[in-house]
């Protein structure tokens, strides 16, 4: 009784209330959402000594999607989602893309792609793909960009794509996703483990070769929600002739030489990649400013038109999750 009473008055300020006067469960509010959970499971969560979701599901025994803390391999701690039901479960969330203001055009809040504008002297732009900075929060993974310690600190063979609409509670997004897939091939391990490694070895850069002969490694998925005709779908209609869903892509680049980070569902078969993949370099020289920015070209004709070369209202309005998980424990 004393640990919840604590727990009620620390966490209060985060809308964590005690449900119906019993000190082992807690009634959390979540915008308009009622979720609960009991205090051993909260303080069990944050006492797991686990550097990724597989670690927790195999050492703990833990089944549940939420969230929960992991450690790093230098000792720090944060907490994030994970996925404990899709093919076996062990998905660990390590990144979110969220198009903020899709005609902000790489300003404040374009995270993976420029925040500085887009400026050819800045080639790399923000070069989160392939460095050590975090930023945002796992509850507002769907709400703003998402980048924690996971993303470069765990060494892992597949990867989940989920695409969850804007502003969606985080109990709610493996029902309310409009797309989900996996990798089966293990082949994070050919590229260091991780996107930190594998965009080393593919730099999300303006100018750093042609596209197709120089585009990064496209993966076969697995979906667990959509399939191949629905995925080219949600993309624009000019583009479908040169995308053949149910892949993943890497550091595409695209007529102009600009280079974006993911094809997510799709593998390029053209050069108009900036339709169709998201984050990117700092310079998009087509037609400036109608590229550039974290979901690049999207809205080309117009904002969720899914006319001409813009994409349906439904991707561009939906965040894109990012998971890792390792088969074998570590």
């Amino acid at each position: 009784a004393k640990y919840s009473n604590f727990c009620n008055q620390q966490l209060s300020h985060f809308g964590i209330l005690p449900f119906n006067k019993r000190p082992n469960l807690l009634l959390i509010r979540y915008n308009k959402d009622l979720i609960i959970v009991t205090v051993n499971e909260l303080r069990n969560r944050a006492q797991f000594n686990a550097r990724n979701c597989k670690e927790v599901k195999d050492k703990y025994g833990q089944t549940e999607n939420g969230l929960y803390y992991l450690n790093t391999a230098t000792g720090g701690v944060y907490q994030t989602f994970c996925d404990m039901t899709t093919a076996g479960g062990g998905w660990t969330l390590v990144a979110s893309v969220h198009e903020d203001n899709i005609y902000g055009k790489c300003m404040v809040g374009d995270r993976w792609t420029s925040q500085q504008g887009n400026n050819a002297n800045w080639p790399q732009g923000e070069g989160n793909w392939a460095n050590r900075k975090t930023f945002g929060t796992v509850e507002a993974a769907t709400d703003d960009d998402f980048k924690n310690p996971g993303y470069y600190d765990i060494e892992a063979e597949d990867m989940s794509v989920w695409h969850v609409p804007n502003n969606t509670p985080v109990n709610h997004w493996n029902l309310a996703a409009i797309m989900r897939y996996h990798t089966d091939r293990h082949f994070l391990h050919l590229y260091g483990g991780n996107l930190y490694q594998l965009f080393h070895s593919y730099p999300v850069e303006y100018n750093v070769g042609a596209h197709l002969s120089d585009n990064g490694p496209s993966i076969p998925i697995v979906y667990d929600l959509g399939d191949k005709e629905s995925t080219k779908n949600v993309y624009d209609p000019y583009s479908g002739g040169e995308i053949e869903g149910g892949f993943i892509s890497f550091r595409a680049i695209n007529h102009e030489r600009a280079a974006t980070a993911i094809c997510s569902g799709v593998k390029p078969k053209g050069g108009n990649v900036e339709h169709y993949c998201i984050g990117g370099c700092g310079f998009f020289p087509e037609a400036n400013p109608l590229q550039c920015g974290d979901f690049t070209g999207f809205a080309w004709n117009g904002y969720g038109t899914h006319i001409g070369f813009s994409a349906s209202k439904q991707m561009l309005e939906s965040a894109v999750l990012l998971f890792y998980r390792q088969c074998t424990m570590h």
